[in-house]
């Protein structure tokens, strides 16, 4: 380990407890001296000094300034005539500065405003840095969350997708408009949950959701038996369209929603109580039962939440074809509206997004998050009995039984 004589004026030290700057003084003078001391041992010589071992001059020095726990220092590094000054302190400190730049974007991913990154740096590090500063480090996320957003599918299959969007609130073209942020989850053979990507749409149309589908489908998904979203009629098109063959379910939990919407106020409670008996139910028999027997009694007194019982009644109950041990976990979205929340979190914070690159950096962040520890954590499906349950109706199509029945009933291409 190299060894340097510093030395300390008397003025420095009277005035290292006395003034607010003066432990970062103190810090930067006994670096800049060894930044010379460094510089001679990769001259082999002094300022001035004449030796047969000289490997080089001096050029005069640049400033280059250090953001530290303690203040900014500015510092002298030489510049030589015969090469480039190399010194290890600066890599040190590069070390430093990648883990500050870390903390700030875990920060911001985290929910943290811009403005509070900024009085945090300000305490830790004594030195202002500007909303938009914050936010240019944080641009470095692009790259990853880009690769992630387009990372290849085609190594497994996904049985099971679910789909759904929310809305935010995104500056464009000089004024704030709304977006739709689509999402993707899977679930693959294994039973792990992914999130499979998301894209921003202008709106929730069936233009939006073919293009995200459209893209899902170049990377690579495939063996998808299963689409669960809610009743968005440009979704529910894009899916026909993009997963013929496919089963969908409409989502139970906006399902119910929507009939509740449509019902007196003074008849909700007892209607939510018979419609979730019905969305319970062990098999279709029963189902179709409690549902004639809600039709007859609320048929008078609440008709247009009837009539949409009655309307989405088979898409609610699609789930109904698969094995009782999966049914749960399947019949609503969910797993996505709980990932909306965690997004909704953060997005409150910052309010209106600046610009849509910004929208995907901080949503894109939070999902690779959570991606990691759905698929890294336990399993969310068993899927044995499902997969045995598939290869049954599978081989019963092909020994020559109504092969369409059967590819409808478990939604195989």
């Amino acid at each position: 380990m190299a060894q340097y004589q510093v030395i300390i004026d008397t003025d420095m030290l009277q005035h290292l407890f006395s003034k607010d700057e003066g432990l970062a003084k103190l810090a930067e003078q006994v670096l800049n001296q060894i930044l010379k001391a460094q510089a001679s041992e990769q001259l082999r010589a002094e300022p001035y000094e004449r030796t047969d071992e000289r490997q080089g001059y001096r050029n005069g020095s640049r400033e280059r300034s250090l953001t530290t726990r303690i203040g900014k220092l500015v510092l002298d590094v030489p510049r030589l005539r015969c090469g480039e000054f190399s010194t290890d302190m600066f890599e040190r400190y590069q070390r430093s500065e990648q883990a500050l730049l870390i903390s700030l974007m875990e920060m911001v991913i985290n929910g943290v405003s811009t403005r509070k990154v900024k009085n945090v740096v300000e305490k830790l590090c004594g030195v202002v840095f500007s909303k938009s500063s914050v936010s240019e480090l944080c641009k470095k996320l692009d790259q990853i969350v880009k690769a992630w957003n387009e990372r290849d599918l085609s190594e497994k299959e996904y049985p099971f997708i679910l789909v759904d969007a929310l809305v935010i609130r995104v500056r464009k073209g000089g004024k704030v408009v709304p977006q739709s942020v689509l999402i993707a989850c899977g679930i693959n053979r294994e039973g792990y949950r992914e999130i499979l990507g998301l894209r921003l749409g202008d709106w929730e149309s069936e233009a939006s959701w073919s293009q995200f589908f459209m893209e899902l489908k170049r990377r690579g998904l495939k063996g998808v038996d299963l689409v669960v979203s809610d009743d968005h009629k440009g979704l529910v098109k894009a899916i026909m369209t993009h997963f013929q063959g496919s089963s969908w379910q409409r989502c139970q939990t906006h399902f119910l929603r929507n009939i509740l919407e449509a019902c007196p106020k003074s008849l909700q409670g007892k209607l939510h109580a018979r419609v979730k008996h019905i969305l319970e139910a062990p098999d279709m028999d029963t189902a179709r039962k409690l549902l004639d027997e809600a039709v007859t009694e609320f048929e008078r007194l609440a008709p247009k939440a009837i009539e949409r019982l009655e309307a989405g009644f088979e898409d609610a109950m699609a789930i109904m074809a698969l094995p009782e041990c999966i049914r749960r976990r399947l019949r609503t979205t969910n797993t996505v509206e709980r990932l909306n929340r965690e997004i909704r979190r953060r997005e409150r914070v910052i309010g209106i997004f600046p610009n849509e690159e910004s929208a995907l950096r901080l949503i894109g962040a939070v999902l690779m998050e959570i991606d990691e520890s759905w698929t890294t954590g336990n399993r969310y499906l068993d899927m044995t009995e499902y997969l045995l349950w598939r290869d049954k109706h599978e081989k019963a199509g092909s020994d020559g039984e109504d092969k369409s029945k059967v590819c409808s009933l478990v939604g195989l291409h």
